[in-house]
């Protein structure tokens, strides 16, 4: 185990986790599902070494994973990745590998992708790959065919098994769009030029489409890293619909309401348009560079109109929620559902909440997963029940956090008991904070 100071640079109101531990078959209560056969993983900082007056999403990343095989829990395990400041903090060789860009602490967001495990971030830093006991294994350029930096939250086409994104750097031209083939290399890359470098965090995939959020945060490289984003209101707001195939100047875009989004629900064409699903933060960044939390984020509907260019938007659900989660095999098609992470405001929590959300559009209903008292989860992860189970039929997986023991937990729910309690629960010795995304390896 390696220990560190805590810091006091948060994005809840528990200091970080001080260590890195292996569990070995922790304990479940109730049953574990014996189709469930892969490693729950997620990440997000986690400053080692103390306070150092960065932005608190600049944290060193921390992984966590708990491998689930054969109705039981075999491990736990947490790791900082090996970035060039943490392995010096922590006396180690960096890890190996190219080196591009301002940063390489990929923080973000962890992937499957061609057989890799990679662990992503903002700002254009490579994947960090890991090897199955989540230790940091190299720096990745997908083979020396990725040209500069990659992105935070790509996309898997769920029909070709490409993993698309779009890459954002605090150089012109300041976003690429880049497609990886099931091989793990890029296959494709377009230049998207913006008026100036945005926080773009996530995008949309369609059939036809790759959509671009370039919204009012822009990013100050000479502010980084104590307070690299800011909230502009002359940037203005829009939504770019680049063709997949097409290329910079096939680009339409249209105005938006200004806000921002960090995370879409999904998007799917339709005769009438496009249907894109986000959940929606009036502001972020204005009145505190260094918290997002200071407007309340809600579920939104926009329907764009490509002949006309025109966007209809729509509240679907007025409850204070983000994290959102569908049944992955609808992405970039028709969604009937998706799962959320309620939050409370003014508790400190940015990335949890006291209980999950399942919104059913088609019937206009929202239902909640209630934790016990003093339990806070962070974001969902849904895994179908079988391969050709119906949309949402399976399990709801995500980490708990207990404030009365400091300790956290694997919950289980069975999505035919959505409102009921979970199928089983994972006790876990330790804390695994709210990070920034949580995935499912299957099989891994």
């Amino acid at each position: 185990m390696i220990a560190s100071k805590a810091a006091t640079a948060s994005l809840s109101a528990v200091p970080p986790v001080a260590r890195e531990s292996t569990v070995l078959a922790p304990p479940a209560l109730g049953a574990i599902p014996p189709q469930l056969d892969g490693t729950l993983l997620t990440v997000g900082p986690n400053p080692l070494g103390g306070p150092d007056g960065r932005h608190p999403f600049a944290g060193d990343g921390m992984v966590h994973g708990l491998r689930l095989r054969d109705g039981r829990a075999e491990w736990y395990r947490n790791r900082w990745l090996r970035t060039d400041r943490a392995a010096r903090l922590l006396g180690e060789l960096p890890a190996p590998g190219p080196r591009r860009g301002f940063s390489d602490n990929a923080n973000g967001n962890i992937i499957r992708h061609a057989g890799r495990t990679l662990v992503l971030g903002d700002g254009g830093p490579l994947p960090l790959e890991l090897d199955r006991e989540l230790n940091t294994a190299a720096r990745v350029d997908f083979d020396g065919t990725l040209p500069a930096g990659f992105a935070a939250h790509p996309q898997h086409d769920p029909l070709t098994g490409e993993l698309h994104a779009i890459a954002t750097s605090h150089e012109p031209p300041h976003a690429v769009h880049v497609v990886v083939d099931v091989h793990g290399r890029v296959r494709r890359t377009v230049p998207i030029q913006l008026k100036r470098p945005t926080l773009m965090h996530a995008f949309s995939l369609t059939e036809h489409y790759a959509l671009l959020y370039d919204l009012p945060v822009v990013l100050d490289p000479a502010a980084a890293p104590r307070a690299p984003y800011a909230w502009d209101d002359g940037h203005g707001a829009r939504l770019g619909l680049l063709p997949r195939e097409g290329g910079p100047d096939d680009i339409l875009w249209v105005e938006l309401a200004p806000c921002f989004v960090f995370h879409p629900v999904n998007a799917y064409e339709t005769d009438r348009g496009l249907v894109v699903d986000v959940v929606r933060h009036p502001r972020v960044f204005d009145n505190d560079r260094l918290r997002p939390g200071e407007t309340c984020p809600t579920l939104w509907r926009w329907t764009v109109h490509p002949a006309s260019g025109t966007v209809v938007e729509e509240q679907l659900c007025d409850r204070v929620q983000e994290a959102p989660r569908i049944d992955d095999r609808y992405r970039g098609s028709a969604h009937r559902l998706a799962f959320t992470t309620a939050l409370a405001p003014g508790t400190g929590e940015l990335l949890g909440g006291p209980s999950l959300l399942r919104h059913d559009f088609a019937a206009g209903r929202t239902e909640a997963h209630h934790l016990p008292p003093g339990r806070t989860t962070g974001e969902p992860v849904f895994v179908p029940r079988e391969p050709c189970a119906p949309e949402g039929d399976g399990w709801l997986l995500s980490f708990a956090h207990d404030r009365r023991t400091d300790r956290s937990e694997l919950r289980i729910v069975d999505t035919a008991d959505f409102t009921g309690g979970p199928v089983a629960v994972v006790e876990l010795p330790v804390r695994v904070p709210h990070g920034f995304h949580t995935t499912w390896a299957a099989g891994a």
